[in-house]
């Protein structure tokens, strides 16, 4: 039996058709809910069914088991996004909030559509929408990987149904993902060290190539936690500091050369050891995040502009910086393990992944001496 919260005097009720009576007060509104609990409890039944698990009465009866609120694409991830913010899981955020861009411009902005419109052929179309963007492989396989997580979040919060679960057939394993070259020589990355005319005309510049030569120096370090050091991360002449992926802490010495960049910039810091972020402004994750992400794509492009002005033929960022540090210590005979520890990797295998090209180009070179 299940309550509808409706009381109806019992001369009105037809017993043997458990209905209301013709002349029952209402009979066309109570007629109309239990219509309506009764398609409910229907569609419980299809959903136990389409997904081959069994159910009673009982379950069928309680409104709150394994109930269903189906949403569409779009208030789902909207709903993601802002948990992700509350929660100040500022990375989660923007990998889910750039592939949510990235559907809604697929879709023309029509993304108000159920999980279930997301089949095969439909994920066939968004591929070959994003190779038409001459998207790399690696950027298709990530807005892959996040969408396909976004749906099975939506499965385990009952927005979404499991029969409809597409990338059993459609497989995103199939994308390239290995690692490109990102090092550069030594001999590349001491002209960042130069001295560049005309640097004061573009905003960030001098920025710029001095945060890649000090990320050059000081373990490969990345912007994020460039642009979150402050004073206290100097401890006896050395860097320490959480770092913000891994949250494994690094000591590593500070060369002359790096601790002469800090100390240029000293004046103009606001609380933190380069001028990126303010304390009396940047206060939150999500404010520090996108103060971050905002001056690394400056960043980014002035290196390149720089690269270009230096005759560095390589496509330069600030990541290039930390594999040409871990790229030099391995041509130099360092272990793997020590280079590891310097990197803040979690496992051997992770710096494995950036040292096995350089070990290609030095095998590349000494087959030359085979003739």
């Amino acid at each position: 039996m299940k309550s509808l919260g409706i009381s109806v005097n019992p001369k009105h009720w037809d017993f043997v058709k458990n209905k209301p009576k013709s002349s029952c007060p209402n009979k066309e509104y109570i007629q109309k809910i239990i219509l309506a609990k009764e398609a409910e409890i229907q569609d419980r039944m299809m959903e136990f069914t389409s997904e081959q698990k069994a159910y009673t009465t009982t379950t069928l009866a309680n409104a709150n088991s394994n109930k269903f609120e189906l949403k569409t694409v779009a208030t789902f991830y909207k709903e993601l996004i802002e948990e992700f913010a509350t929660d100040n899981k500022c990375g989660n955020r923007l990998i889910y909030k750039s592939s949510y861009n990235s559907l809604m411009k697929f879709t023309k902005g029509k993304l108000d559509i159920p999980f279930c419109a997301i089949d095969v052929d439909w994920l066939k179309k968004y591929e070959k929408w994003m190779r038409s963007k001459n998207n790399r492989e690696t950027t298709i396989s990530l807005q892959f990987r996040t969408l396909r997580s976004a749906y099975n979040k939506a499965i385990q919060a009952k927005c979404a149904r499991k029969s409809d679960y597409p990338f059993d057939d459609y497989k995103i394993n199939k994308f390239d993902t290995s690692t490109q070259k990102r090092a550069i020589a030594k001999t590349e990355v001491l002209k960042f060290t130069q001295e560049v005319p005309d640097l004061g005309k573009r905003q960030y510049v001098q920025l710029s190539k001095d945060i890649f030569v000090f990320s050059y120096l000081c373990g490969g370090i990345n912007f994020t936690d460039i642009a979150n050091l402050t004073n206290a991360n100097i401890i006896d002449g050395r860097l320490q500091y959480i770092r913000q992926k891994t949250h494994k802490k690094i000591k590593i010495g500070i060369p002359d050369e790096a601790m002469k960049i800090i100390e240029k910039y000293a004046p103009e810091s606001k609380g933190y050891l380069f001028p990126i972020l303010d304390k009396k402004i940047h206060k939150t994750p999500l404010q520090k995040q996108n103060r971050i992400h905002k001056i690394l794509a400056k960043v980014n492009k002035n290196l390149k502009l720089l690269a270009a002005q230096l005759g560095v033929e390589a496509n330069i960022t600030t990541y290039v910086a930390r594999h040409s540090f871990a790229s030099v210590l391995k041509k130099s005979g360092v272990s793997i393990a020590l280079i590891c520890e310097a990197l803040g990797h979690s496992d051997l295998a992770t710096t494995q992944i950036y040292l096995d090209n350089f070990d290609n180009e030095q095998m590349d070179e000494a087959m030359k001496n085979l003739l």
